[in-house]
């Protein structure tokens, strides 16, 4: 059996909401309110701004999902993307580290709007992400494809197509036609992430859930695609990945990959995670952070860390946004500066300012060896500060708190999306929309959702 088929027998004849256990509903409304947190905070930035001005073109039709933070609806694929620049522009939301790194939470979006044009409830949805986070956790484990050049968001379109395919109820053959014609035309560049970060950093996986939605639409309408699309003399094996088996799923014993994705408690590349909490112990421990006082910072890392994050030029010299939330060297430093990282700790100001540039210019990583061998698992980071009259601090932290190691509580994940939407809307409709969130298997209609955030 071919692996496309494979990823579409197990999404339609294995998923089903009868099989989520408690546990597994509960994980699945955490990443979705975390996903809606980290919507209203991004709603002013510029990239998803731009997102709504493109995605109202595509304004009419009876098939349509309604664009956050508005009552407007457009297209299912531009909400689609317009949605998923919200979730993922912040760099805040959730994560899973393998093979491949990257955020399926991206997913969701695509996932919400089909549901809205499909007319479908929240256990609809819920098999939607149950599915989608299975097929992505699956690929990541199986094959790294960055150091090959391409983007991690390759596997995104391939598992968003399984996602919303799962809401259309879509049947085996046709789900195996939307998973090749999600495969072979969407393999993006991994230039996304090198050098000076873009504008297209956190907006990269929307638009490969935008193109998984488009083709299970395709499928959906009788389309067939290339195939066999992995295994094939022209196929994903032998031009992108190289040749890997799936032979395991979730189900079993509970045991999916959505369990071992984890929610982000700061706004960092998540490889840095683990050094916030490492700075914010160190600072305590001095009592304060001066650099004046400082004669040199040493971190140590692990070898993904240090490729995403440090080794560019551009890392150690941050000018955007998108380049200091990807910087370790940035990253520590403010949070030993300020005591938080938080969203204003990205504004042009505070990436630019002096003191920071200060500390960085103090500061050294290298790559532990030994860090490797915990990694992915764990992600450690140690930081160790010098000071001039010869004191020394040192820390060092391997499971961050959000890691599925380490998970953050109920309170904690309302309060960080209360955070974000403080000035989003009202505190009152705050705690109407996480009502509706927390009751998403209980929804008949989507819409109603997307209209609990609407503000235009």
């Amino acid at each position: 059996m071919y692996l496309a088929e494979k990823f579409a027998k197990y999404a339609v004849e294995d998923v089903s909401y009868n099989k989520v256990t408690p546990k597994l509903l509960e994980e699945v409304k955490r990443r979705v309110v975390d996903s809606f947190g980290v919507m209203m905070g991004a709603y002013n930035a510029e990239p998803p701004r731009i997102s709504r001005q493109v995605a109202l073109l595509g304004r009419g039709g009876d098939y349509g999902a309604t664009l956050f933070g508005t009552s407007h609806k457009t297209t299912v694929d531009y909400a689609s993307f317009a949605n998923g620049c919200h979730v993922r522009y912040l760099d805040f939301n959730d994560t899973y580290l393998s093979k491949e790194a990257l955020h399926p939470s991206d997913m969701i979006p695509a996932i919400i709007a089909v549901a809205e044009a499909e007319g479908a409830d929240g256990k609809k949805v819920v098999e939607g992400i149950v599915a989608a986070y299975e097929i992505v956790g699956r690929l990541a484990d199986a094959a790294s494809i960055r150091a090959r050049g391409w983007d991690h968001v390759t596997y995104i379109a391939i598992a968003t197509a399984v996602g919303v395919g799962k809401v259309m109820d879509l049947d085996v053959e046709r789900m195996t036609q939307a998973i090749n014609l999600a495969t072979t035309p969407n393999v993006a560049l991994r230039q996304t992430r090198a050098g000076e970060i873009s504008m297209w950093k956190g907006c990269a996986a929307a638009n490969a859930a935008r193109n998984g939605v488009f083709a299970a639409l395709l499928a959906k309408h009788g389309m067939t695609g290339p195939s066999p699309v992995f295994e094939g003399e022209m196929g994903f094996f032998k031009q992108v990945s190289g040749e890997f088996t799936v032979d395991k799923f979730g189900g079993v014993n509970d045991d999916y990959k959505l369990f071992e994705t984890s929610i982000k408690y700061h706004p960092v590349e998540y490889h840095a995670m683990s050094a916030v909490d490492a700075a914010l112990k160190l600072r305590e421990k001095m009592g304060g952070f001066r650099v004046d006082d400082v004669e040199k910072i040493d971190v140590e890392t692990f070898t993904v860390s240090y490729v995403i994050i440090v080794k560019d030029p551009e890392k150690w010299d941050p000018k955007t946004r998108e380049t200091a939330d990807h910087s370790l060297p940035y990253i520590i430093s403010v949070a030993l500066l300020d005591g938080r990282v938080w969203l204003d700790s990205f504004r042009p100001e505070r990436v630019l300012a002096k003191d920071v540039r200060e500390v960085m210019k103090k500061m050294s990583v290298r790559v532990n060896p030994e860090f490797d061998k915990v990694y992915p698992k764990g992600i450690p980071n140690s930081i160790e500060v010098t000071l001039k009259n010869g004191e020394k601090y040192k820390e060092m932290v391997t499971y961050p708190r959000g890691h599925f190691m380490n998970p953050m509580t109920n309170e904690e994940l309302e309060s960080k999306f209360n955070q974000l939407g403080e000035t989003f809307m009202s505190e009152e409709r705050r705690r109407q929309a996480l009502e509706l969130l927390w009751s998403l298997e209980k929804l008949s209609d989507m819409g109603e959702l997307m209209r609990a955030f609407a503000i235009e």
